[in-house]
Order: C-alpha cells, then structure tokens, then sequence
C-alpha cells in the first residue's frame, strides 16, 4: 500500500507543531523542511521520539532538501519572515512573495499531483502567489484563515457563555486580518442563534477581539506569533482532504464569480475533500455582509496588484 505523504515547508513554530500534529494523529508520513536543515532535523526526530507516548507509526523526516519532498500528496507552506520593527507592510507584502514564490516552485516540481495549502501571511496575497507559480488548478490551491477565524470566534463565544466550543458553529468569510467578516446570522450555540444568547455589544466586542486576535497573542508573547491555534486549523483542513470527508470549512479558496468576486483568493465556506476545494459553498447575504465582503475583497485585491507590479 503506498503511503500518505504530506510535507510542511517552514519548521519555525506553525510548521514544527503542525508536523507534530499530523504525526499524533497518524495521517501521513511527514517531511519537514526547512533553510536550516538542523531545526527541521532537530523538531522531526524529536516527534519521532514521542511516538512509542502517542502510538503513532508515521516517520517524520527533518530535511534541508526539496527532493525529500517528491512525490507529496499535500504540501503546507508556512515559510516567511514575521514583520519586524521599522519593517513596512508592503516590504513584509514583498519579501514573503519572494520567499512563497521560490518555495513553490521547488514543491511544484517534484509533486505535481499535490494538494497545496498556504498558511504564510499576508495569507490571501500569498495564496495568490502560490497559485500563480505553482500553475495547479483552483481546487488544489488554498490557505487557511477561515478555519482559525472561525476557531477563535468559537473560542469566545465559549468562554462567555460558558458553554462546550463543541456546541458553537460559526462562519468567518473575507480576507485574514481587520477585513474579516464574521456572520453572525450563521453562528450559533446547539443550532441557537448566538445573538439570542448574547446582548449586541458583547457580541460586538468578541468580534472585534477575534479580528485582533492575532494581534493579542503577539502583543503578549513580545516575541513571536500564534502557533497552537493556526496548526490545529492547518491540521483540520488536511484531515478533510486526506480522508476525503467532505468537510465544510471556512478557507481561502479562488473565487470566480462566487458571492461577486472574481479572481482573488478570499475566505468562503469550502467543501475540502479528495481533490481539495470540492465546492464553494454559496449562502445568502444581506446587503450589508456584502458590502463589507466585497471591501474585505477589494483590500484582498490590492495586495495582489502589489505582488504582481513586484514580481520577479
């Protein structure tokens, strides 16, 4: 039987614990690559070594090469620089295209069947550059925001009601970041719409608190970004596609005329199976969710428009 083989390239924080989970939950085997071959050897044998504690029999592999890669089913890039001081959002916009760009070359080449997931930020742009450089159709092209939008709102909502996260649904389309547009006509608690539950302003303030979360981890951290939350996101999204479930979630997925946007990657509830995005699934919107869908596109399309008067 051939094995599963999903590689994740970038061995900083997200791409080390996302390894590690897709190891503990035994999906594929992992490679792990990264521009300095020590981390990425270093993280992988180190998760190999906790495999008798979880029981897991799938090989992780640390690797400086790309040939390591060949022949992946899946392939989560997460390679980047964090903005630093005195860095704009444009140089972030520039250097993280650059760095995309020539990964995604390297993994198109030698898995040309594989699906790709982008979770290097600004995420929507680089998907787009992903796409773009890889030359794979739309469904096999994708990045994950939504999922860990979605999470986070869930997250917060949990904790004020004081409720199980199992029991809270909830739907974030739109670009990662301030543009975000959680609906909260479709969120609810046990299939209780949330805004029966909770006054306008509290829900209000967990909205504004899940569009800045990122933000509040960094904030508090003083170094580094979120990595828990964004790996278990990654994870559910490759898990759908491996075991072909069919999954809805909400994902960065190539827009071509769905909810009126043409041509750009914005987050939109996604069926995530077998071949990737199997379908983007379309729900109302008032008229209001789609003025602020088509402004969170807009701030999505002028990232691209930078990245390709950049190009190289």
């Amino acid at each position: 039987m051939t094995r599963r083989k999903v590689s994740v390239i970038g061995a900083g924080n997200v791409g080390g614990t996302t390894a590690q989970r897709l190891a503990e939950k035994n999906l594929a085997d992992v490679v792990l690559l990264d521009i300095n071959e020590g981390v990425a050897k270093g993280k992988a044998l180190d998760i190999t070594e906790s495999a008798p504690l979880y029981g897991f029999d799938v090989r992780v592999t640390g690797t400086g090469s790309y040939d390591d890669t060949a022949g992946s089913n899946l392939v989560v890039i997460s390679s980047g620089v964090p903005r630093k001081p005195g860095m704009s959002r444009d140089d972030l916009l520039r250097i993280n295209a650059e760095i995309v760009q020539g990964v995604t070359r390297e993994v198109a080449k030698r898995s040309p069947e594989a699906v790709l997931i982008v979770v290097s930020n600004p995420l929507d742009a680089m998907t787009y550059v992903a796409y773009r450089e890889s030359g794979f159709p739309r469904e096999r092209v994708m990045g994950m925001a939504g999922a860990l939008d979605s999470a986070r709102l869930r997250a917060f909502i949990a904790m004020e009601l004081g409720v199980s996260v199992t029991s809270i649904h909830a739907l974030v389309l739109g670009g990662h970041g301030d543009t975000m547009v959680p609906l909260m006509r479709y969120t609810t608690v046990n299939g209780i719409p949330v805004d029966q539950l909770m006054a306008a302003d509290r829900l209000e303030g967990l909205v504004k608190r899940t569009r800045e979360g990122g933000a509040e981890i960094v904030n508090l951290l003083k170094t580094g970004s979120a990595y828990f939350a964004p790996s278990a996101a990654v994870v559910e999204m490759v898990e759908a596609i491996l075991t072909d479930q069919q999954k809805i979630i909400p994902t960065a997925a190539y827009c071509s005329g769905e909810f009126g946007i043409d041509g750009l990657f914005v987050g939109v509830p996604a069926r995530l199976g077998a071949r990737g995005v199997e379908a983007i699934v379309q729900v109302d919107l008032t008229p209001a969710e789609r003025a602020l869908l088509a402004q969170s596109a807009a701030a999505v399309r002028e990232l691209c428009e930078k990245v390709d008067a950049g190009r190289k």
